[in-house]
């Protein structure tokens, strides 16, 4: 039952950070249209650059790295023993949830329906992808993943660390196709919602000076 509520949990967090991203950037991903800074050029720029198979670095995408990070990191100011083993698998888990939180996005967004593909999504178009299906950015992330899982099971000298991260990466395929199920209803609740807008009744936005 932990491990069913973990998967629960973790990719109930990816569909909601999915849809806020979705309400923040609509049709223009990468934070292509949004009030935030780009760079390409700089040690952090092309070291990110490096990292993420040449995707600009963002001011969104900086603290939005950062923001999963602390969540799973955050149970060790809660009370939870810090040790090595744990430590290796708060990152085994971002590199498993990351590829998720980002798939996520494309399954809701209603811009992108079945359009999942390099001809379709310039920030991933820099990145092979695997039979024209998925960037091996999420891959490696996962290989990565289950590198460090092996080493957290090691380190903590129990196999059933890994098994159990084996099990969420389960759990979390059968809740990536539960979500291609659902997200007709939500794509229908989108466009729903953006029939009327209601900013003109409200007496609060900025308004630029003439």
């Amino acid at each position: 039952m932990e491990l069913i509520a973990r998967i629960l949990f973790w990719s109930l967090f990816a569909v909601v950070i999915a849809c806020v991203e979705i309400e923040a950037e609509g049709k223009h991903g990468w934070a292509e249209k949004m009030p935030t800074w780009y760079r390409t050029t700089g040690f952090w720029a092309r070291l990110y650059g490096i990292v993420m198979a040449r995707k600009p670095l963002t001011g969104y995408h900086l603290f939005m790295f950062f923001f999963p990070i602390l969540l799973f990191h955050a149970p060790f100011v809660m009370g939870v023993e810090w040790t090595s083993s744990k430590e290796y698998l708060a990152w085994a888990l971002y590199l498993a949830w990351g590829p998720l939180w980002d798939y996520f996005w494309f399954v809701l967004n209603p811009h992108y329906a079945g359009k999942f593909h390099p001809n379709h999504v310039w920030w991933h178009a820099t990145s092979n992808w695997v039979g024209g299906r998925f960037p091996h950015d999420y891959l490696f992330a996962l290989i990565f993943s289950l590198v460090l899982a092996t080493r957290a099971a090691k380190v903590g000298g129990s196999w059933t660390i890994l098994t159990d991260h084996l099990g969420l990466l389960c759990g979390f395929g059968f809740m990536t196709l539960l979500l291609h199920l659902a997200a007709p209803a939500y794509h229908r609740w989108y466009w729903r919602m953006r029939l009327h807008d209601d900013r003109d009744k409200v007496d609060i936005y900025h308004r630029d000076a003439s």
